[in-house]
């Protein structure tokens, strides 16, 4: 099972957000890159990072502080975040990002998101951020009418790497991944799927390692919090 810390961007510093609110965010970090090579040095071998400011703007904003990231980190980086093309997603494959996390395209342009999967089989990932049990878009302040398992079924017959699952209204608070929801998704899907949002402690952890459809979990304010000891969690990793 993968364990992947998160280095969430905004105005260029590393934070986390609280529900999904880009104006109640604690910052961690002034200099991500220091963020980054602590978890190399702890060993992970994915990095989970979202440029806030091009999910909010739809662009991407922090480029040349996730080009830094990756050309330092010495481990496979995931990026999400204001892609909304084929030339952004290509802008960083090129600088050796290896998935590209596709989100408010998922559900507003399914047209897009299917050429991505077509184009770099293996390296998109879905990310589905629920609120209240709905899809939600536009970097959490819109919510959809779609629930997250017909929205990624619509996919059906497209290569993905994975689906990441977030609940919004436990992101940021510590209360625990909302493991119904995510083993429900899992179990309907045919992608596997990284749990987000909310992990609170090495409990999470154990609760999905081994499950059927779970690849990984992301872990942000847990860390950061000092709630969990990303070495004991990282032993989970095999």
């Amino acid at each position: 099972m993968l364990i992947l810390p998160a280095i969430d961007l905004l105005n260029g510093k590393a934070v986390r957000l609280k529900q999904g609110d880009m104006d109640d965010y604690t910052v961690y970090y002034d200099n991500p890159l220091d963020a980054a090579k602590m978890f190399a040095d702890m060993g992970v071998k994915r990095l989970h990072i979202v440029d806030l400011d091009g999910a909010r703007k739809g662009e991407a904003t922090n480029f040349d502080i996730i080009e830094k990231i990756v050309s330092t980190a010495g481990m496979e980086i995931e990026v999400g975040g204001g892609i909304r093309n084929l030339e952004r997603l290509e802008a960083y494959f090129n600088i050796g990002v290896k998935y590209g996390i596709l989100g408010t395209v998922v559900v507003k342009d399914p047209d897009f998101v299917k050429a991505a999967m077509k184009k770099y089989p293996g390296q998109i990932i879905l990310g589905v951020d629920s609120k209240e049990g709905f899809v939600a878009t536009e970097g959490w302040y819109e919510k959809s009418t779609v629930t997250a398992v017909d929205l990624i079924n619509s996919y059906e017959g497209y290569e993905a790497e994975s689906v990441i699952y977030t609940d919004i209204m436990r992101d940021g608070m510590l209360s625990g991944i909302n493991l119904e929801a995510t083993l429900n998704l899992a179990a309907n899907i045919k992608y596997p799927v990284i749990a987000s949002g909310g992990l609170k402690g090495i409990e999470d952890i154990e609760a999905l390692n081994g499950k059927k459809g779970i690849l990984g979990a992301i872990t942000g304010k847990a860390f950061y919090e000092g709630k969990i000891d990303l070495k004991e969690a990282l032993k989970l990793q095999g």
